[in-house]
């Protein structure tokens, strides 16, 4: 019989309610994870639907808050007993010009996608120690990793954050057998896309996680891999 991959190893996926994060357990619960599905409200998580015969349990938080993060990794902890990856595919994307921007959209663009990911990566490495062989995966942007764009200021900001956020823990935590990835897409497709719409395609970017969780994933700790696919 055919071993997949990832038998036994428990996934946690944030931002499980969107169509990225859905690819991303879709394509996990292939490789055999016991999978840990973060959406954001309790309602959510009462009518949130795992891939069919997917061993795992759909939990809830707002990720910036950082006793409800603290308190949904307890919960994870308790119904696994370990954590071998995080992909964090929570965040929000949104556009104003800079001078129309209040300090209120700027703080809600950097809690939404940096302050998250900061408090999930917390969580989770304290979750994998002592486990060689962890997985801590973000999503940046082509905005992070190059250069800010016109109206974006909040979340270029962010976006880029995350890249630093990445080399520095994934410098500090290697020792502990934790690396730490950045993926950075331009457009994410989505199936109903068109074939000639530019951009990179959620099932690519699965693909990605997947490749990292793999031990040639090692020799990518604190790097951003900009998947821009076609038209880029």
């Amino acid at each position: 019989m055919e071993t997949r991959a990832l038998a036994h190893k428990v996934v946690v996926v944030t931002g499980a309610g969107g169509r990225l994060g859905r690819q991303l357990l879709q394509r996990f619960a292939q490789e055999g994870a016991r999978l840990a599905a973060v959406v954001h409200t309790a309602e959510q998580a009462r009518q949130f639907q795992l891939p069919e015969g997917a061993d795992g349990a759909v939990f809830h938080a707002e990720l910036s808050d950082e006793a409800q993060v603290a308190a949904c990794f307890g919960k994870i902890w308790d119904r696994f007993g370990y954590v071998d990856v995080l992909v964090h595919a929570a965040g929000v994307w949104a556009e104003r010009p800079f001078l129309e921007m209040t300090l209120e959209d700027w703080r809600a663009l950097l809690d939404a996608n940096l302050t998250s990911t900061f408090l999930c990566f917390r969580e989770a490495a304290r979750l994998m120690r002592g486990r060689p062989g962890g997985r801590l995966i973000a999503f940046a942007s082509m905005q992070g990793a190059d250069r800010g764009r016109a109206r974006q200021a909040a979340y270029s900001v962010a976006k880029g954050g995350v890249v630093r956020l990445v080399e520095a823990i994934g410098s500090e935590l290697v020792a502990q057998g934790i690396t730490v990835h950045a993926i950075a897409p331009s457009v994410i497709r989505y199936e109903d896309a068109r074939k000639e719409e530019t951009g990179v395609t959620a099932a690519e970017l699965a693909e990605l996680c997947i490749y990292l969780c793999s031990p040639a994933g090692v020799a990518l700790n604190g790097m951003v891999l900009r998947a821009y696919g076609r038209g880029f």
